[in-house]
């Protein structure tokens, strides 16, 4: 059955992606006509996340924000399907690093990275930043039930030499590449809301208290790893702005909890300035205190 969904499915998305842009783009907006106001995916929980991080705006501010957001939401999906067949041309044209030159420095000191990134803007595209960086690339993600599916999401997203690993096997890939000398540099959206099981620490997330994703900063000291924040700007539709932002080259003299508390004030900046892109539609803020 998996196959069969697969095989029906995969000439679609083929033909979305070799789509002119400006058609592209139109069929976008007949998606999110559906997915909005047809289907209402996941309307409740963006409401309610949108009133809990951000409070002062009123209703009908929000719900501007809300439509732009869904708006985003389906560019983004499908510019993910995008990445099948764009070219290398192309995308760079679409999404420019602003200051790769930092990356560079860290290469010089031939010592790993791990890359913090949030559910913002566009973070299927920075897969691309592989191309201009020695670092072997590798993105953290969690496995998609259908087998086909996720061998073709894997496939996509080592379009630009990066290599996807389960969240499972991401530490002893880690201990093996620095066992053996690789230079990687490791991307993880840590954003999203943990299993209270593994919650470790608390931190306010736009004024309110929730479990956060702390196995970032875990991993920096362990192995000691340059930790950086990308921020990434959508400059106008399909086009985007991804700026690095250093956290800390010394994770180990770091307190507890700091850098992941350092994580967090960065995406808020992120939302504040443009709220509409934002990932709304997560359950961030189901545990909550």
């Amino acid at each position: 059955m998996q196959f069969l969904v697969f095989i029906l499915t995969f000439p679609f998305l083929w033909i979305i992606s070799i789509l002119p842009f400006r058609i592209f783009y139109w069929f976008s907006d007949f998606i999110y006509l559906i997915v909005y106001y047809i289907i209402g995916y996941r309307k409740k929980t963006v409401k309610e996340n949108l009133a809990l991080a951000l409070p002062l705006l009123s209703d009908k501010e929000r719900l501007v924000i809300e439509r732009k957001s869904y708006h985003h939401l389906c560019d983004m999906f499908l510019e993910m399907i995008k990445t099948m067949t764009i070219s290398a041309d192309e995308m760079n044209k679409r999404f420019v690093v602003t200051n790769i030159e930092l990356v560079k420095e860290f290469e010089n000191k031939n010592k790993s990275s791990v890359l913090l990134a949030s559910h913002y803007a566009s973070w299927e595209w920075l897969l691309s930043i592989n191309e201009k960086t020695k670092f072997k690339g590798i993105g953290v993600y969690k496995k998609i039930a259908n087998k086909y599916f996720d061998k073709l999401i894997r496939d996509i997203r080592s379009k630009y030499n990066a290599e996807l690993v389960e969240t499972k096997k991401a530490i002893p890939l880690m201990a093996e590449n620095q066992k053996n000398g690789i230079l990687s540099m490791y991307g993880l959206a840590s954003d999203q809301s943990p299993k209270l099981n593994r919650a470790f620490h608390w931190d306010k997330f736009m004024g309110v208290e929730v479990p956060v994703h702390t196995g970032a900063e875990m991993l920096a000291k362990k192995y000691d790893l340059t930790v950086l924040f990308v921020k990434v700007k959508k400059v106008k539709r399909g086009f985007y702005e991804a700026t690095f932002v250093p956290i800390t080259d010394n994770p180990r003299s770091i307190p507890d909890f700091e850098i992941t508390n350092t994580f967090l004030r960065e995406v808020e900046k992120q939302i504040l300035e443009a709220p509409e892109y934002y990932f709304w539609t997560h359950k961030r803020w189901k545990h909550r205190r």
